[in-house]
């Protein structure tokens, strides 16, 4: 099954005010005394500290009090709960042989069901599953707060399973072998105390496990730095390291990528966010360097064709091919020195493949190409040594989501959404020669009058932006409409049109605009799209949301009075630069699981993988970070809307300390704004969908709060 092999450890997308599918312990503190001088809110960094515990409750009695005492929050909590529990919903599928599997939370089942059912069963629209695992029974059997975190199945049979469970939806993960087909664990089975563990499959008996294994184990980061091979009855801390890389890596990791029966052994260095070096790996040990640029991604073998997908323009031979390509050649012909590529697809000025967009099936390689940010579906076959190229026919305009494939037969799954527009999970057995509708979301809210639009703005350099605008039935173009404009802008994250229950329920349906912004950073454009926000041009991310900001208010649609933004995690960090760099332009502002402190971000948790990102505030980069630095930007005599910082104590991803010291900071200068923080729920910012529910009402509530009532 084709995959792709770069160690990537991406800021997930959490904010609740994204356009989301409704189917959808203790941190060490590592502050020094010449940091404490310069920063008199280190103390909150220590993440399980009485102090900062109380201090955060505090926050908490305040912010909830008022946040659920406004008109609007039973309400929509109500009917985001009910929206998240319907079974309604569309069961996720996941083809594994001839089973579907699925995991599924309602209100019966907070913490989830891990099932399975039938290939057969699943399309013909009648699943019969198999509860294989109640994460509700278990976490009250052995008294942990267990989120599920996936889990890694044995081919060709996948009987044997080990879990990802979480506590409390930290990224750190216990590992534990399940059996399929006993539905329980497996006793004396392969098992990983709480790390956060890469682990594949060798065989039924044999795997690659990388973790904590104690002093120089880890990089800089808190990723795996070794992988070893661990046999079954075998002690874990006796099993024999195979690779390493390097302690200012990002992390280094051996797995298996298999083409139908074929196995091969990959190892991959990660020394940045952004760049990999891969080796092949011989039962022997012996390494081979897969010689393709660092930037690029190896994005597995398919019936002996090696894809890989270029970040910069690339010579292999006298051919040069494009930056945002993707090539093949046959992968045994490329160890032996062969450089006969041939290109897949080669973007145009307005399309590019993104980061996902592509799938295979026993016969095809399905490409999901954005076009000026709309999907569109191409497949690819090899017959006689060359590709045949066809479109597949589907719904436009809007997003296309690939969901799963069989690596047996020609069957593939994918969604299609639009904001108006709910998913609808399509299947086609035939590579897409033939496509059926399998399910459709019901319609959530009444869309009745609305409409959509995709407009350009002009950015401070002449950049053309695009946005995405949903507008309520009734609307005017008055500068009266509250709008919330929501952008993120990183990591080459896409963002594209997508049916949210939750941002058509609270928001739009009840008379407010809902924004997208695709500024640079992200991946709309390709990696050229990405790149030209990277570290010392990050200021072109935050100017190209402004243009989305300030086209909006000329055009009419809203005003700065009820103008509000949202984002999280690095859109957190976006609307926290929003807040500082552009105050007079929004009156409400959501920062989201963020990242603020950018002079400590790379001393924090995983902070020091996105250093490929930001830059490093340990070097002269600081120079251009301190520019834009949310932290260390906030002033006490400028005039600040009131702002709403949340994040969770269990985030292990992105340090809390980050929005906890902006709160301080922001307080103590006498600035007003609303806090809260989750004591559970990792990254995500809860665990379980009654939580999420409510943490979505208290933003909604908050932005009609702020932004007033149409």
């Amino acid at each position: 099954m084709l995959k792709t092999f770069i160690a990537v450890f991406v800021l997930i997308l959490t904010a609740a005010c994204a356009a989301e599918s409704p189917q959808s312990s203790s941190v060490a503190d590592n502050t020094s005394a010449a940091a404490s001088i310069e920063d008199p809110h280190l103390w909150l960094e220590e993440v399980e500290g009485a102090r900062a515990l109380a201090w955060v409750e505090e926050q908490n009695r305040h912010s909830v009090s008022y946040l659920q005492g406004l008109p609007t929050f039973d309400d929509m909590a109500s009917e985001t709960l009910e929206i998240m529990n319907s079974d309604q919903r569309i069961a996720t599928p996941s083809i594994r042989g001839d089973f579907v599997y699925n995991f599924w939370k309602d209100a019966n089942n907070v913490r989830g069901l891990w099932r399975r059912t039938s290939v057969d069963d699943y399309l013909a629209g009648t699943p019969d599953w198999q509860v294989l695992l109640d994460l509700d029974a278990l976490a009250e059997e052995e008294g942990e707060d267990w989120v599920w975190r996936g889990s890694n199945c044995l081919r060709p049979e996948y009987r044997h399973c080990v879990l990802r469970l979480s506590r409390g939806g930290a990224d750190a993960v216990v590992i534990r072998e399940f059996d399929v087909a006993a539905t329980s664990f497996v006793e004396g089975g392969f098992y990983v105390s709480e790390a956060k563990t890469q682990l594949s499959w060798i065989d039924a008996d044999t795997v690659f496990v990388g973790t904590d294994f104690g002093d120089g184990s880890l990089t800089e980061s808190g990723y795996p730095r070794t992988s070893r091979v661990w046999k079954r009855g075998t002690a874990l801390e006796g099993s024999i390291e195979v690779f390493s890389g390097e302690v200012a890596d990002v992390a280094a990791s051996a797995s298996m990528s298999w083409d139908g029966d074929n196995a091969y052994r990959i190892a991959t260095r990660t020394p940045s966010f952004f760049t990999a070096m891969h080796f092949l790996m011989a039962e022997d040990g012996e390494m081979k360097r897969i010689e393709i640029p660092d930037d690029a991604l190896f994005q597995g073998v398919f019936n002996g064709q090696m894809l890989v997908g270029l970040k910069s323009d690339w010579t292999p031979a006298e051919t040069t091919f494009a930056q945002g390509s993707l090539l093949a050649v046959d992968f045994d012909d490329f160890m032996n020195g062969g450089r006969d590529f041939e290109a897949l697809f080669v973007p145009a000025e307005n399309t590019a493949l993104p980061r996902g967009g592509i799938m295979s099936t026993r016969d095809y390689i399905v490409l999901n190409i954005l076009e000026d940010v709309v999907s569109r579906m191409v497949r690819l076959e090899r017959v006689d040594g060359e590709w045949i190229r066809e479109d597949i026919e589907t719904e436009s305009p809007g997003n296309i989501s690939f969901v799963t494939s069989s690596e047996d037969t020609n069957t593939f799954l994918f969604s299609y959404e639009g904001f108006l527009r709910p998913d609808t999970l399509y299947v086609t057995e035939d590579g897409g020669a033939s496509i059926e509708e399998l399910q459709t979301l019901p319609a959530f809210f009444d869309s009745e009058g609305m409409a959509v639009e995709q407009r350009f703005a002009t950015s401070s350099d002449g950049t053309r932006v695009p946005y995405f605008l949903m507008l309520p039935a009734g609307f005017e173009a008055d500068g009266t409409t509250p709008t919330l404009l929501y952008g993120y802008g990183g990591f080459r994250v896409s963002l594209t049109p997508g049916y949210s229950a939750t941002v058509g329920t609270n928001w739009v349906s009840r008379g407010g605009a809902y924004v997208v912004a695709n500024i640079r950073g992200g991946g709309e454009y390709g990696p050229a799209w990405h790149q030209a926000a990277l570290k010392e041009n990050r200021q072109r991310a935050y100017d190209d949301f402004i243009a989305v900001a300030e086209d909006l208010i000329s055009r009419g649609v809203t005003s700065p009075k009820h103008l509000g933004i949202c984002g999280g995690s690095n859109g957190g960090l976006l609307t926290g630069v929003m807040l500082t760099q552009r105050p007079d332009l929004w009156n409400a502002v959501v920062v989201q699981v963020p990242l603020l402190d950018m002079k400590r971000f790379n001393q924090l948790l995983a902070g020091a993988s996105w250093m490929g990102e930001y830059g490093n505030p340990d070097t002269d980069d600081w120079e251009f970070i301190k520019e834009y630095s949310p932290y260390h930007n906030v002033e006490a005599d400028v005039q600040y809307p009131r702002a709403y910082i949340t994040t969770s104590t269990r985030d292990d991803r992105v340090h809390p300390g980050h929005a906890r010291k902006m709160v301080a900071r922001m307080q103590g200068q006498g600035h007003d704004l609303l806090y809260f923080e989750n004591t559970v729920g990792g990254h995500a910012g809860a665990s379980d969908n009654t939580q999420s529910a409510k943490n979505e009402a208290m933003v909604y509530s908050y932005l009609w709060d702020q932004l007033g009532w149409k």
